[in-house]
């Protein structure tokens, strides 16, 4: 198997829902999810959180995480693109970049990702040898094809307005990037600084298990879900 390592990112601070990668979700701290998906793959030669709050470390160690560095304040802003955080993490473990051949970005903001999951996006990557992947779910009832938008005074207007006069079974299927699973070759990451190479492949996840937790809504979501899932019933 070629050498791989496993980065979450998980800032302390966020805005829209405070302290959510340490949030009690389900009985645990949210970041927990992540952390445990990625060690059970047993794909990863190190599974680690790139943190600049030493509480979020803390608890990352205590469910199997390596947290060998402190991110700098730099990284850790609300416009640094995670990307960069994911190619720190990188360069801080293999300065000469001997290494690790690949490296998977799972956001702690995904907790519903599975290990089966990490391991299928994994598979699809290896196997079409594409420089980066993302993980990506597919648009469900609300259909982005027949997107309005409303003025000031309340007026529509169609995003795409030739695709609004067509039947939704026969227009393409559309799909939305999630943070769950990322991969990308090492070397490519180092060049880019970014998952968005030409040729980047997507991965398809079931939206039950896409969920990026980014507002109040998103985190309630993920709470039935994942009761759901406890019941037997996703």
């Amino acid at each position: 198997m070629t050498s791989t390592l496993a980065v979450i990112p998980a800032r302390g601070g966020s805005k829209r829902v405070p302290r959510k990668n340490i949030r009690i979700l389900g009985g645990r701290p949210a970041i927990a999810y992540t952390i445990d998906a990625a060690l059970r793959s047993s794909l990863f030669d190190r599974v680690v959180v790139s943190t600049d709050d030493e509480e979020v470390a803390s608890i990352a160690r205590q469910h199997g995480a390596e947290v060998p560095f402190v991110r700098p304040p730099a990284l850790a802003d609300d416009i640094t693109p995670v990307s960069l955080v994911t190619l720190h993490a990188l360069e801080q473990l293999d300065p000469v970049s001997k290494q690790y051949a690949c490296v998977a970005q799972l956001m702690p903001n995904c907790p519903l990702r599975t290990v089966r999951d990490v391991e299928n996006s994994y598979r699809q990557f290896i196997e079409s040898n594409a420089d980066a992947q993302i993980s990506v779910t597919r648009f469900g009832w609300l259909n982005p094809w027949w997107a309005v938008t409303l003025d000031d005074h309340r007026k529509v207007a169609p995003v795409f307005k030739e695709q609004m006069s067509i039947r939704s079974q026969d227009l393409p299927d559309v799909f939305c990037p999630t943070g769950a699973i990322w991969w990308a070759k090492s070397e490519v990451l180092r060049q880019l600084k970014t998952f968005y190479a030409a040729g980047c492949t997507g991965w398809e996840i079931a939206w039950q298990r896409a969920v990026d937790i980014d507002t109040e809504e998103d985190w309630q979501l993920a709470e039935l879900l994942m009761q759901a899932r406890k019941e037997g019933r996703g």
